[in-house]
């Protein structure tokens, strides 16, 4: 069988609210808005969501459409470019288990809400191998590849890499409600950023998947 634990990204593997508010606020006060700041509250609230609705909450003081979207993109592109030189906060044991999930014979991917080049920019800070094969993360996807919502995304990744089994492991109810409708299993990263409101498989860190995961997929 080919089994495969699929990741959210903010919560979950990372915190890197206080960097993306950083990157913002400087597209935004360069866009000619010089008194308007984001904080990292504004954007912890906002992590999960697709970028879009992002923007129509942090961005009340633009003009919904054209104007919107061109500080929303100029804010994204900065961002990745950020975050592959400042990075975020990564939760203690991130690596250790993603490689000792993959001893165990498990195949890692990340599934995320964000703009494309995001998961890149997080994985090439940390100098993490990516793509087919052999590498650590062997396929990623997002909200801003394709435009597909996060529950299609993951069923994709699942479909697209021939898994015979898998979970996700995320940390809001959006990332339950997705993976619910994908019909695969639930882990909630109870250290992120929200709650469940079901009852489900939880981990308090990252390094509790190594004997979660085959408790959810039936192996233990």
């Amino acid at each position: 069988m080919r089994k495969g634990v699929i990741f959210d990204m903010d919560g979950t593997l990372w915190d890197s609210a206080a960097n993306v508010a950083k990157a913002w606020t400087v597209k935004v006060q360069e866009a000619g808005y010089k008194d308007k700041v984001i904080t990292r509250e504004d954007i912890q609230r906002n992590m999960g969501k697709p970028m879009d609705l992002i923007a129509d909450d942090l961005f009340t003081f633009t003009a919904k459409g054209a104007e919107r979207d061109a500080l929303r993109r100029s804010c994204e592109e900065y961002e990745n470019e950020y975050l592959r030189v400042n990075g975020g906060e990564l939760y203690n044991g991130v690596f250790d288990t993603l490689f000792n999930l993959k001893a165990m014979g498990y195949h890692v991917y990340i599934v995320s809400n964000c703009q494309a080049g995001y998961i890149e920019a997080f994985l090439e800070f940390y100098g993490v191998p990516y793509g087919k094969g052999t590498d650590l993360v062997e396929d990623i996807e997002c909200y801003g590849n394709n435009l597909l919502q996060k529950d299609e995304n993951i069923k994709l990744i699942a479909e697209r890499n021939n898994l015979d089994a898998a979970c996700y492991v995320g940390d809001i109810q959006s990332d339950y409600d997705a993976t619910a409708k994908a019909g695969l299993p639930f882990i909630h990263a109870r250290y992120g950023f929200g709650t469940i409101n079901c009852e489900t498989a939880v981990i308090d860190s990252i390094s509790d998947l190594i004997k979660v995961v085959p408790e959810v997929l039936g192996e233990a």
